[in-house]
């Protein structure tokens, strides 16, 4: 028998007031008009109840753009599940915080793009630095549970030591200082954000000197990206193991980013309940576990700590999901990553996302002119 999963990710919208170079949503989103209704929404989290989750991650996009965002917390609270909001800030005042406190959120994850004001709002595409404090002050009068979410790059990690002095000023609980993830808008502009080793290894640094310093006055989430130790991190705990995703349009994937493995056929909610989906779907069994693994992965002793890496991250070097994850020094596929890793141009512009504009996506890493 599959155990069940105790965690979910509902990308309530793909549209967002920001249009971040480093976003690794899919480059062809979900438009507003294919999302799901308010009541496939309570539904989810009426099943993913049932089945044994319990916490979810209200996402996107950003979820404050939905207009149903508390009945869809309360639907989550009735189903016996903890939510965290995961939002921009932006449109977080006190009474649409109230309402969802009412509705039954648990606690707020704010991002934060920069540390100083002009150099956030480069990054985000628009003026949020104000409404980003603004929305922090809110989240600490309400007295919830407050997490800082920290996309680093190359044109951030720098400031390490004044994002952990920024938190700190906020009144954050916790920082989580998240190394960009590769997928999505964030590989295609994957050269101007790349850090190079001697950011990253400065960063980790300072993290482990805030942690002597601070102890548990302020918690600060760090994990090593895999291309700088050779050692690859689990997928998500393991593919199709302890968590899955809906998509704004109700396709249930084992991972935010899977739906660029094309190779795979993903089911959706409004076909399918999700307990099937979660047992018996081709695209959720395709990587779980560890009998399916290739060589060297069958034969390693980490094997069922890091089960072969991500599925994600070896479809978009190899072309093949079911390789070893280049990132892993073992791979015989560990070369294209390094030859990824040494074309990094130091110039190379950010292409913005542009969720909400009509008509197509930008496919180069060039910043638009208007």
């Amino acid at each position: 028998m599959i155990p069940p999963p105790w965690a979910l990710l509902a990308e309530l919208t793909h549209a967002c007031p920001l249009q971040c170079g480093y976003c690794s949503n899919p480059l062809q989103l979900v438009r507003p008009n294919a999302e799901l209704t308010t009541d496939q929404w309570c539904e989810v989290m009426s099943q993913a109840g049932a089945m044994g989750v319990v916490q979810a991650h209200l996402s996107g996009g950003e979820p404050l753009l939905r207009p149903d965002l508390v009945p869809i917390a309360q639907a989550a609270w009735e189903a016996g599940i903890y939510t965290q909001l995961v939002t921009s800030g932006i449109g977080l005042t006190e009474q649409r915080l109230a309402d969802l406190v009412a509705a039954g959120l648990g606690c707020v994850q704010l991002s934060v793009q920069h540390p100083d004001a002009n150099a956030n709002d480069a990054i985000a595409g628009r003026r949020s630095f104000a409404d980003k404090q603004a929305a922090a002050a809110v989240i600490r009068a309400a007295a919830l549970p407050f997490g800082l979410n920290v996309v680093l790059h190359r044109g951030n990690i720098d400031t390490l030591d004044r994002i952990v002095e920024l938190a700190l000023d906020w009144g954050a609980d916790r920082v989580e200082l998240a190394n960009a993830q590769f997928y999505g808008w964030a590989q295609l502009n994957r050269r101007a954000l790349l850090p190079t080793t001697a950011q990253l290894r400065r960063a980790a640094a300072q993290v482990h000197a805030w942690r002597d310093r601070l102890g548990s006055r302020l918690e600060l989430v760090w994990v090593v990206p895999d291309h700088l130790d050779g050692t690859p991190k689990p997928c998500m705990g393991g593919w199709g193991a302890v968590s899955m995703t809906v998509a704004p349009d109700g396709t249930v994937l084992p991972c935010p980013a899977a739906a660029s493995i094309s190779t795979l056929k993903f089911e959706n909610i409004r076909n399918l309940a999700l307990k099937d989906i979660w047992s018996h779907s081709s695209a959720f069994a395709a990587y779980r576990g560890t009998d399916w693994l290739p060589s060297p992965c069958r034969d390693c002793s980490r094997k069922e700590e890091d089960f072969g890496g991500c599925r994600c991250q070896a479809f978009a070097l190899t072309g093949d999901a079911a390789r070893t994850d280049p990132a892993c020094s073992l791979s015989p596929d560990h070369g294209l990553l390094r030859r990824v890793l040494g074309d990094t141009g130091d110039e190379a512009p950010v292409a913005r996302s542009y969720r909400n504009a009509p008509g197509p996506r930008p496919t180069t890493e060039r910043a638009p002119t208007s």
